[in-house]
């Protein structure tokens, strides 16, 4: 029996994910993919699952940067309850199972749901190790995205929120590190730009005191140091992602200040 949920994606060349993606929301009755501007086989098989018989719905939608594309999707839906799950997400059968639960309860507008990240060279991290909880599932009309939010995109619910347990959301991201770089890269010049558009100083002190303790927090308060050396790479390329944000920060502000102009006078030189 299909649930009355709305589960909506956003994606674009996820051809090696999104059919594990959708699959693992099968019990939803509708499925929103909201693709913008792929170019590999992600619309084919998207198109074959819909054929065989999965409650897709395919919306073509220019990127308008992660909230507001999110919000988009969020949208076009039409069932009572709404679940984002972004494209190299699947839900985990312990928390498959729970959905029945999650919907019967009349006090609660919406659910918290962990995610575990897979490692190269290890794995899913145990859970012991993952204990951050995200807002997913929402009754519709309570949920919605800040449509600023460049990355890093956080669901604001109204009314009584609680956390989904057990089970959670296995985040299978099959790339290698060079590839998770060029991410992170991207990722922190967007996280960059957002806090400089909010009118956010940089704080040049925390290029000194943001990656130690992220990659601390993460490597001990969180356990990381259970998954080996594949937890201590995830960790540093945290602490690394901490660096260039806030280094972005304050490039960003110091060129504001001083363009790059050469000196008229080279001769030194």
């Amino acid at each position: 029996m299909m649930l009355p949920i709305s589960a909506f994606i956003i994606c674009q060349n996820e051809e090696r994910v999104i059919e594990a993606c959708v699959r693992s929301v099968s019990f939803c009755a509708e499925i929103v993919v909201v693709d913008s501007g792929s170019t590999d086989a992600t619309l084919a098989i998207l198109e074959r699952l819909r054929a065989g018989g999965l409650p897709l719905r395919v919306l073509h939608e220019p990127w308008r940067g992660f909230g507001a594309q999110k919000q988009f999707a969020l949208d076009q839906c039409t069932q009572d309850w709404c679940f984002s799950i972004d494209s190299d997400e699947r839900v985990s059968p312990a928390l498959a199972r729970q959905f029945h639960r999650l919907l019967a309860d009349p006090g609660v507008n919406g659910w918290q749901i962990t995610r575990y990240d897979y490692l190269n060279g290890y794995g899913y991290v145990p859970p012991s190790s993952h204990e951050r909880y995200h807002n997913r599932l929402f009754r519709r009309g309570t949920g919605r995205f800040n449509t600023t939010d460049l990355v890093h995109e956080g669901i604001e619910i109204d009314g009584v929120v609680k956390k989904a347990v057990p089970g959670g959301l296995l985040h299978f991201s099959p790339i290698v590190l060079h590839d998770q770089m060029l991410k992170e890269n991207k990722y922190s010049t967007l996280k960059a730009q957002m806090k400089q558009d909010r009118g956010l100083p940089p704080r040049p002190w925390k290029m000194l005191v943001s990656p130690p303790l992220f990659f601390l927090r993460w490597y001990l308060r969180h356990g990381m140091w259970r998954c080996g050396w594949p937890g201590f790479i995830h960790c540093a390329k945290g602490a690394i992602y901490s660096f260039l944000t806030e280094a972005k920060r304050y490039e960003n502000a110091a060129m504001r200040r001083v363009p790059p102009v050469e000196p008229a006078d080279v001769s030194r030189y």
